[in-house]
C-alpha cells in the first residue's frame, strides 16, 4: 500500500488528491493545514492524523521515518509560493513529492529543487492533469508531424467573488497572478501539443485577468484568461459561471469532459514511476514568469475578449 502525508489539507484542490490516494488503493497517514476546516478527510481517511501545527507536523513526519512507518508521498496543496520550500521539506525528510501545479513561480526555482533531488536521492512529480486528458492526447498526436503553422485560440473565464482578492491567490508574489494561477496548466497544455514557446507577448494584465499571445514550435497563441463573470458570453450569462474554448485554425475542441478522473489517473502514473519531473515543467513556467514583467504591447493578434475589456 502507499503511504501518503499531505500539505494543505483545507485547500479547494485537497479534496481530488484525498479521492486519488483512495481510488489507487493509497493511505494517508498524516496531513497539515493551518486552517483547520477539513472535515472532508472523513470522507477517506478518518484516520489520519492532522496538525495545524508545521513543527507539529514535522515531528510527526520524522517520527514515522524513524519508527518505520515509512512514507511514499508527501503531497503538496499549499498556496503556490509555499510550493518550493514544501517540495524541499518533503525530499529532504527523504520522502518522494507529489505537488500540485504550478509547481513554482520562477523557472530558476525549478533548478534548485534539480540539486536537492540529487543531493536526496528522491524526486518530484508534479500534476500536469492535461496532458492526460483524452481530448489533448488525440490533439497532440494530430499535430504532431504537422508541417504548417496553426492558429489557435485559447478562452478560459472562471468566475471569482470578492473572497479571492482577499485571500493569497488575490496576491502577485504569492499566486503569481492570474496568469499562473488558473492559466498555467493551459500553457502547460499548449507547449505539450504545439511545442515550446519561442515569443511570448502580454497584451493585458490585470488583477482579475490577463492575455497575450505566444509563438509556439507549432502555432502561434492567442490567450484570454479571466476571473470576472461580467466577461462570460452572452450565451453563457446566468447559466453558467465558467467558460472553457479552444479553438484551433477555427475549428474547436472539445473537452469540455473527462476532468473529473483526471488528479487518480495522475496518481496511478505516479505510483507507476511515469510521473511528470522537472524539466517537462519549465516550459509553463517559463511562460508564466516571463509573462508576469513582459512589456505591454498593442498587436494585431489581441484576443477579442481582451480588446473589449481594454475598452471599458
Amino acid at each position: 500500500m502507499t503511504i501518503y502525508a499531505l500539505i494543505g489539507a483545507a485547500g479547494y484542490i485537497a479534496p481530488r488528491h484525498m479521492r486519488a490516494m483512495a481510488d489507487t488503493g493509497g493511505k494517508l497517514a498524516v496531513a497539515y493545514d493551518p486552517n483547520d476546516s477539513v472535515g472532508i478527510m472523513d470522507s477517506h481517511f478518518p484516520d489520519a492524523e492532522f496538525f495545524t501545527e508545521f513543527e507539529l507536523f514535522d515531528r510527526h513526519v520524522g517520527a514515522l521515518q524513524r519508527d518505520g512507518k515509512k512514507l511514499d508521498y508527501m503531497t503538496i496543496c499549499s498556496p503556490n509560493y509555499l510550493h518550493d520550500a514544501h517540495c524541499r521539506f518533503a525530499l529532504r525528510s527523504g520522502v518522494d513529492a507529489i505537488c500540485e501545479k504550478p509547481l513554482v513561480l520562477n523557472p530558476g526555482d525549478i533548478d534548485g529543487l534539480a540539486a536537492i533531488e540529487r543531493d536526496t536521492g528522491r524526486r518530484i512529480s508534479t500534476i500536469l492533469q492535461l496532458r492526460l486528458h483524452p481530448a489533448i492526447i488525440a490533439l497532440r498526436d494530430r499535430f504532431a508531424n504537422s508541417k504548417k503553422r496553426h492558429k489557435v485560440e485559447l478562452t478560459y473565464i472562471t468566475s471569482r467573488g470578492r473572497w479571492y482578492h482577499t485571500s493569497w491567490k488575490g496576491a502577485e508574489e504569492r499566486s503569481g497572478g492570474v496568469a499562473t494561477n488558473i492559466g498555467v496548466h493551459f500553457f502547460d497544455m499548449l507547449s505539450f501539443v504545439f511545442g515550446p514557446a519561442s515569443r511570448n507577448e502580454a497584451h493585458l494584465r490585470e488583477p482579475e485577468r490577463a492575455a497575450g499571445s505566444l509563438e509556439c514550435e507549432r502555432a502561434d497563441v492567442s490567450w484570454f484568461l479571466s476571473l470576472d463573470r461580467n466577461d462570460l458570453p452572452e450565451s453563457v450569462k446566468g447559466k453558467k459561471t465558467t467558460f472553457r474554448s479552444i479553438t484551433v485554425d477555427g475549428e474547436e475542441v472539445e473537452f469540455s469532459e473527462g476532468f473529473t478522473d483526471l488528479h487518480t489517473r495522475s496518481y496511478e502514473e505516479i505510483v507507476a514511476g511515469r510521473g511528470f519531473r522537472l524539466d517537462e515543467v519549465r516550459p509553463s513556467i517559463d511562460i508564466v514568469s516571463t509573462f508576469r514583467t513582459a512589456p505591454l504591447v498593442r498587436s494585431n493578434g489581441v484576443h477579442a475578449f481582451a480588446q473589449k475589456a481594454m475598452h471599458k
